[in-house]
């Protein structure tokens, strides 16, 4: 992989987590509607932008190629299923202030990167990387037991995206089409929800300007970051796509305690250091990496 690819991924992989970090601010504007409801908006708008996103880019060849192809469709849905999990779960957490275990979520969904792409992908970890890993570990350890109980917003967010990252890295689809077709199959269920649980808030024909102007900037706030992330998923290694997923949950973090107000004590904060602390000690092994390879990059 050229070095060009690999900075291209990096700065994807940057602007998908930081529009993530930032997306709770969004969806507490839409705290009077239901978590369900929201999230049917989601896919429906996200289908059509990623539709008009498709024919100006010219890529409808590939959605047919996709749409031809039985295993890729199987895996498709089934990304697109854990993708919708993953968005519900995700505002709902945002809707009844459990933003701090969103974020936890996200903490736990690098070391489940790095878990799967040894299992899967034949990954290895350098010492210092190990290191790393161990201390985020620790950290993450620390936050998971001050809860007291099992923190199953934050297990499902990880599990979820985590096996979501996996599959659309192996899919043999690009970033565009592979997303507009596992988002399109999961229109059949937002539509029947829509007809039978909507709320008179999904009556465009008489909301205002302003609430409509929120719902269809549900399309751009979804499809954005997603395109960036299974862009940056197939031009960097997938454990190293997980360290990036802290920037995500270290905004969500500082916007829940210090914007939100959310509660927390000592050992949230600790958590925090340890795992900017790992996050630290991983970039300045992969950057002595790059470094090291540097000279032996082809452009």
């Amino acid at each position: 992989m050229s070095n060009s690819s690999v900075k291209t991924g990096v700065l994807l992989a940057l602007a998908a987590y930081c529009m993530w970090g930032f997306a709770p601010m969004y969806f507490k504007l839409l705290l009077a509607m239901p978590a369900g409801e929201i999230l049917v908006h989601r896919i429906l708008w996200s289908v059509l932008f990623l539709a008009l996103l498709v024919l100006v880019s010219g890529e409808w060849l590939n959605v047919k190629n996709a749409l031809k192809n039985h295993k890729v469709i199987l895996i498709l849905l089934v990304s697109g299923i854990l993708l919708a999990t993953n968005w519900l779960v995700f505002i709902w957490a945002i809707n009844n202030d459990k933003l701090l275990e969103a974020s936890l979520g996200y903490y736990i969904n690098p070391l489940l990167n790095v878990l799967l792409g040894r299992l899967f992908l034949g990954e290895r970890l350098s010492r210092m990387q190990k290191i790393a890993v161990g201390i985020a570990l620790t950290g993450v350890l620390i936050l998971v037991v001050s809860f007291g109980n099992v923190p199953w917003i934050a297990l499902a967010l990880a599990i979820s995206f985590g096996i979501y990252g996996l599959l659309r890295k192996q899919v043999a689809v690009g970033a565009l089409p592979g997303l507009l077709v596992e988002t399109a199959m999961m229109v059949p269920f937002a539509v029947i929800y829509l007809w039978l649980f909507s709320t008179e808030l999904s009556n465009m024909a008489s909301n205002s300007l302003s609430w409509n102007t929120l719902l269809v900037v549900a399309g751009v706030v979804t499809t954005a970051p997603l395109l960036c992330f299974t862009s940056a998923a197939r031009r960097l290694r997938y454990s190293t796509i997980g360290f990036f997923q802290y920037i995500g949950p270290s905004i969500m973090f500082l916007l829940a305690v210090f914007y939100y107000a959310e509660p927390f004590n000592p050992e949230r904060l600790i958590t925090f250091g340890f795992v900017w602390s790992a996050l630290v000690i991983f970039s300045f092994d992969s950057y002595r990496t790059y470094s090291r390879l540097k000279p032996d990059l082809k452009y």
